[in-house]
């Protein structure tokens, strides 16, 4: 056993002996995890039997930020004591005991992986109660009171996105439109409470039977509570389901269930206006992840791949935005003849690796490695797109720019956020959604189709 990994165990069993509990400690193993913590499971063994464990703690150099490992604990019980399906937590930690802040709470059963939930039959009777029931949680956790945790923290989302775009070394023309349209119609709510700041598939445990679980509070924060509602809404979490409400209902639906169970009054565009703050961020959070990549810190071709996504929600946000004039989805010819090198041209040696990469070695691996295996196939795939459209698309972006008066990306982008397009936005949206539209016509043209 790996000296590291026999600390960690005694650390663990130490730290549970504190709690009253004991035992051996088997199979521990590390599962998947975020950027900025580790995720473990394993199994507590006694004389009577044994009970099974999730272990989350920190990652080594991070700073985790929201409320902190203790602050979540005591967030999760107090969401448990208001009806919200949670995990029972049995430990949390400042850090010494595992050498991180940590926290141990029940392993539940249950799925998380959307794509199976919005399409397999075995979850039909859930996606059936799931938007009824995720109002219900969200209108009991935006009850918990904000002093429970002490380390809970405001967060003014709109001021967070500002800095987090100003920031970047990357101009997004169509992320500066969003923003200047938040800044201006920020709705007028005094209404605060804890919002828990990642709900959505993904992050919700779900039976047959529907919502078992609400996860990954690490994002907790006070703030207005509508918040959670339009970022449960993002299409990004819709996962190809053309219903808004997580997939799997509407936003009415989920609007109805949230106010019935004593939620906040629902102003529609107010909804819509966190729904776009919500796609904003999910974004710019795209854009810092493929800088990860870049910058070498970590280097993934999940990562790098993510970055060629940050175009659905440049269009999504495009979309939102009230008056958006855009162009139509078009067919574009994604096929080049012989060039200088002769035959098989370079989109044609793309397509013969992205159909290696995306049968022989997905089908020959499994996990991780056949999952990574299928986004380097889309990264190939579209490697192949750009370089059969780059010219047309070279062209068109050269034509906006010019008769917009930019000579860049860079300076389209610094003069929205000076407001000197204020008085031409419909002539910039349309330019912009242009330019949008090519990037999705390379990275994903099937994001192009309305309620897919």
């Amino acid at each position: 056993m790996p000296r590291d990994h026999a600390q960690l165990i005694g650390g663990l069993g130490a730290l549970l002996r504190e709690r009253g509990l004991t035992g051996e400690i088997r199979d521990l193993r590390q599962l998947s995890g975020g950027a900025s913590r580790e995720t473990w499971s394993f199994e507590l063994s006694t004389s009577g039997g044994s009970r099974p464990f999730i272990l989350q703690r920190l990652r080594a150099g991070t700073g985790g930020g929201g409320p902190g490992m203790v602050g979540e604990a005591a967030l999760i019980d107090a969401a448990s004591a208001l009806g919200v399906p949670v995990p029972q937590v049995v430990a949390a930690d400042a850090g010494p005991a595992t050498g991180a802040p940590c926290m141990v709470m029940d392993r539940l059963t249950g799925e998380t992986i959307a794509r199976k939930l919005l399409r397999d039959d075995a979850w039909a009777k859930a996606r059936s109660v799931l938007v009824g029931q995720a109002g219900r949680a969200l209108a009991a956790i935006h009850r918990i009171d904000t002093g429970v945790a002490p380390s809970l923290r405001p967060a003014d989302q709109l001021d967070e996105m500002r800095s987090l775009l100003f920031g970047l070394d990357q101009p997004l023309p169509a992320f500066e439109l969003a923003l200047r349209w938040l800044e201006g119609h920020r709705p007028d709510s005094p209404r605060s409470s804890v919002v828990h700041g990642d709900f959505r598939l993904g992050n919700l445990l779900i039976d047959e039977d529907g919502l078992r679980g609400v996860l990954d509070w690490e994002l907790a924060h006070v703030g207005d509570p509508i918040e959670d509602l339009g970022w449960y809404c993002v299409r990004a979490w819709r996962f190809g389901s053309p219903l808004p409400a997580g997939g799997m209902g509407t936003r009415e639906e989920l609007i109805d269930a949230y106010e019935a169970a004593g939620g906040y009054p629902v102003d529609p565009e107010s909804l819509r206006w966190w729904e776009l703050l919500g796609t904003l961020k999910w974004g710019l959070i795209c854009t810092v992840q493929a800088q990860v990549h870049l910058g070498g810190s970590t280097r993934s071709v999940e990562l790098a791949t993510i970055g060629r996504r940050v175009c659905e929600n440049e269009w999504d946000v495009l979309v939102l935005l009230p008056g958006s004039n855009l162009p139509e989805p078009r067919s574009v010819a994604n096929d080049v003849g012989a060039a200088l090198y002769g035959r098989p041209t370079a989109q044609e040696l793309v397509e013969a690796v992205r159909e290696w990469v995306g049968h022989d070695v997905r089908e020959a691996t499994e996990g991780r490695v056949a999952f990574h295996a299928r986004v380097a196939a889309n990264a190939l795939a579209m490697v192949e797109r750009e370089l059969a459209l780059a010219p047309l698309h070279r062209a068109e972006s050269e034509l906006a720019l010019t008769e917009l008066g930019c000579a860049d990306d860079g300076e389209l982008a610094q003069r929205i956020r000076s407001g000197t397009f204020d008085h031409r936005a419909a002539e910039v949206r349309l330019s912009v959604a242009r330019m949008v539209r090519a990037k999705l016509e390379v990275a994903n043209p099937r994001w192009l189709e309305p309620d897919r």
